[in-house]
């Protein structure tokens, strides 16, 4: 018996879903919940298991496909008995099935379809061979793959291929010009927006336009949890941990949010929803746009629970791992512009929550200290946050109790 597997809603009532790339053939054995494919929503890029054990009898959908929920993807054997090419397919109306597959054909690899020539009178051109983490490169770049030579398995277009071509501007200019992302101008690119990045540009702008949006600053002096910090590294607990002042941060602020709650909350319809839970968003830039996954429950945990839990948070939304979970149901969010030697920055709100705050850069400057003029570790914080949610005396004590216990750890160290 064959069973078909519909694309599932990975979560928080996506509509569609991308198919990156296929990790089983035509043929190929598949045990239940094993990887058959890795799926791009407009949260995150997840694999998808099997929900059945057999072989694969069709791939009703090319990779790089964006189908609604609800699609069959792929048809499974769940018997032993053999395919059959006098078995019933769908209509091709409601099912895209591959090239090259179809009754009586020999069941083949993606990589030997791909490499096939269409003769001049075909009505389609056979999709370029690239690894997955290629094919999501040329997206993001506007790369026509099929005008860059590749190096590897079966003549497969790997990220080292593309980078070449890049560097060197060996992009040939293809007949059908219309096929390409590419603009024709050799000094412009066009890049498809999709994915997350589309997802990102949506909400910010739905943000942005919704929420009233201010901003607040506050400079302070961070020498002492600097030096809180270089004592801190030296304690087993932390051993090779990422512990960085985003971590005093993000323990400030959960502390602060005890103090003045209302400050994690957000705005629904006629009414404000006060969160008990801090499940704390740390922004993150990847490859695939900008991506705030958060971390559950973030006032239970210790410095050190905290340390790990946004480190491990952060490399998986940057590998393209972090689940849609790991990306919903934020309460409140930091940003970190520091690394990229800014000082400040007014940072637009994460859809649903009431605020967001914002690190800069810790440089050494001339600071008042003790009446004296000294060079100190200072840094800025800013704190954007909806009006509607937050009123400005509000925002302006949670900024200085936050900016105060980073001033004095003493303060923090209660919370540690």
């Amino acid at each position: 018996m064959a069973e078909e597997f519909r694309m599932p809603d990975l979560g928080e009532g996506l509509t569609e879903a991308e198919i990156v790339s296929w990790s089983v053939e035509v043929g190929d054995h598949v045990e239940l919940n094993q990887v058959i494919a890795e799926v791009e929503s407009a949260k995150a890029l997840v694999e998808l298991p099997s929900p059945y054990a057999g072989v694969v009898e069709a791939l009703l959908v090319d990779a790089a496909t964006t189908v609604p929920v609800g699609t069959p993807i792929v048809r499974i054997r769940t018997d032993d008995a053999p395919m059959s090419t006098d078995d019933e397919l769908p209509p091709a109306e409601e099912n895209q099935v591959l090239v090259g597959y179809g009754p009586g054909a020999e069941p083949e690899s993606k990589r030997r379809r791909a490499r096939e020539t269409t003769r001049p009178d075909s009505p389609s051109t056979p999709r370029p061979d690239a690894t997955p983490a290629a094919r999501r490169l040329a997206r993001e770049r506007g790369i026509d793959l099929s005008t860059v030579s590749g190096s590897g398995p079966d003549g497969a277009v790997t990220v080292g291929d593309l980078d070449i071509a890049d560097a060197v501007g060996d992009l040939d200019t293809a007949d059908a010009a219309g096929d390409l992302d590419i603009a024709q101008d050799s000094e412009s690119r066009r890049i498809p927006v999709r994915g997350v990045r589309k997802q990102m540009a949506a909400a910010m702008v739905d943000s942005a336009f919704t929420a009233p949006h201010a901003t607040v600053f506050v400079t302070v002096d961070v020498t002492r949890s600097m030096e809180l910090l270089g004592r801190l590294r030296s304690r087993p607990e932390f051993d090779g941990l990422p512990l960085t002042p985003l971590t005093l941060v993000a323990k400030a602020t959960v502390a602060a949010v005890r103090g003045l709650p209302e400050i994690n909350a957000s705005w629904d319809g006629d009414s404000i929803v006060v969160h008990r839970s801090v499940n704390l968003g740390i922004a993150a830039a990847t490859s695939r746009g900008l991506v705030v996954p958060n971390v559950k429950d973030a006032q239970a945990l210790t410095l050190a629970e905290l340390c790990r839990a946004i480190g491990e948070l952060t490399e998986t939304a940057r590998s393209g791992k972090a689940t849609p979970s790991d990306l919903s149901g934020g309460t409140i969010s930091i940003t970190n512009v520091g690394p990229f030697g800014v000082d400040a920055g007014t940072p637009i709100l994460n859809p649903g929550e009431a605020a967001i705050l914002c690190l800069g850069r810790v440089a050494k400057r001339p600071w008042v200290y003790e009446d004296d003029l000294m060079v100190r570790d200072v840094a800025t914080l800013s704190l954007t946050f909806d009006h509607r949610v937050i009123d400005g005396e509000q925002a302006s004590t949670f900024l200085s109790q936050v900016g105060a216990m980073l001033a004095d750890p003493a303060a923090l160290i209660a919370h540690l």
